[in-house]
């Protein structure tokens, strides 16, 4: 453990934080992949983004100081790092680097978001679930992205908007043009350029 921070091993299924919980902890993906999600009250769920190696989050609800929004949920075994309320603050208040990092995350995630409302108006399914994996790999939010990623079918669907069956018929199409390999329990990007332009 490095102070201020500690590590925990979050098993497939397993939440990494909680909606409704008060937040202290700023945190990272170490090795893994997670969602975030929410669940209403009516059971009704939808995921946002899904949250690869080498990705931080977190900071709008420390910097807000309000309860967690969502939930996120371990999508294979991952280990994660919580990064201390205390420790956050005293980076954000004396470090000019910290604060750099912050404002760069900040300003991709917006972009983020903006590109994922873009989508959802504008594209066909076949090339909203082909952003979607594509997303998974931005240099800036997820530095160490393995181009081979285990998630089932229905996990991204759940992350893309889209069913499950739906999901298959655009995962074969983006197969047979060569942008990635689809195996049991994990798809292979196989060109990730191909994949952030496919439809335009």
């Amino acid at each position: 453990m490095i102070d201020g921070i500690t590590v925990r091993t979050i098993p497939t299924g397993g939440y990494v934080c909680m909606k409704g919980e008060p937040v202290e902890y700023w945190m990272g993906v170490l090795d893994g992949l997670v969602k975030m999600a929410s669940i209403w009250s009516t059971g009704k769920a939808t995921s946002f983004l899904g949250l690869s190696t080498g990705g931080w989050f977190g900071e709008g609800s420390l910097l807000k100081d309000e309860p967690r929004k969502y939930d996120v949920i371990a999508l294979r075994e991952t280990r994660v790092a919580y990064m201390n309320r205390a420790t956050f603050q005293w980076l954000h208040d004396n470090s000019i680097h910290f604060n750099r990092f912050l404002l760069i995350q900040l300003n991709e995630r917006l972009g983020q978001f903006i590109g994922m409302m873009e989508h959802e108006r504008l594209l066909d399914t076949d090339s909203r679930l082909a952003r979607c994996l594509a997303s998974l790999y931005n240099p800036v939010l997820y530095p160490e992205s393995n181009l081979e990623i285990r998630i089932s079918q229905e996990e991204i669907g759940l992350l893309a908007g889209i069913s499950r069956q739906r999901v298959n018929q655009a995962l074969r199409k983006l197969e047979d043009a060569g942008l990635l390999q689809i195996d049991y329990g994990s798809i292979t990007i196989l060109d990730l350029p191909g994949l952030r332009c496919f439809g335009e």
